[in-house]
């Protein structure tokens, strides 16, 4: 997949519990700090088709290049993390490529028969899809637009990462608007 998208740049865990989940990542893998908003403003969410509105709570901290997100579902919406969870599953649910060119990578996607399961946008220029995984066994494939606000608070987590002392391991989210 990279040779077309570029380099995997998040993991994606779907978690019980994200406080503990944060704490065991940074006290035990030494990844942090984490930016931590309990809920992820999702806009125009479509599961299957179906509009719904999602209470997901998300950490997200850098391991050097990789992105490590945390998630938990807040409420019963129907989304790719539920029926990974409703299966029994814990863990890496998703790896996701970044996109400048969403438009255009969305199209590769497509073009190569991958279907788009779930899809939303987060502030300005945040668009994502994750892919149905019946075309890719395992974990999801998610295509996340990166320019603009969602593309520099990015940048920000990854610069908080680079020399982290162990300290201040959770932290707000930034406001998107003022990125």
């Amino acid at each position: 997949m990279s040779h077309f998208l570029g380099p995997i740049r998040q993991l994606g865990f779907v978690v019980p519990d994200i406080e503990k989940a944060m704490q065991h990542w940074s006290e035990v893998m030494g990844v942090g700090p984490f930016f931590y908003n309990p809920r992820v403003p999702i806009e125009d969410y479509i599961f299957e088709g179906q509009s719904h509105e999602p209470h997901n709570s998300v950490a997200l901290a850098n391991s050097g290049y990789i992105q490590i997100e945390l998630i938990q579902c807040r409420n019963a919406v129907p989304s790719c993390y539920k029926e990974f969870t409703d299966a029994g599953n814990w863990g890496l649910q998703h790896t996701a490529c970044w996109s400048e060119d969403y438009d255009r990578d969305l199209a590769i996607m497509e073009e190569r028969g991958f279907r788009v399961k779930m899809s939303g946008k987060v502030g300005e220029d945040g668009r994502f899809a994750y892919f149905d995984r019946e075309a890719h066994p395992g974990t999801c494939i998610e295509l996340s637009e990166v320019r603009g606000p969602k593309g520099r608070m990015f940048d920000m987590i990854r610069a908080a990462a680079d020399g982290w002392d162990g300290q201040d391991r959770v932290r707000p989210f930034p406001d998107l608007s003022k990125i």
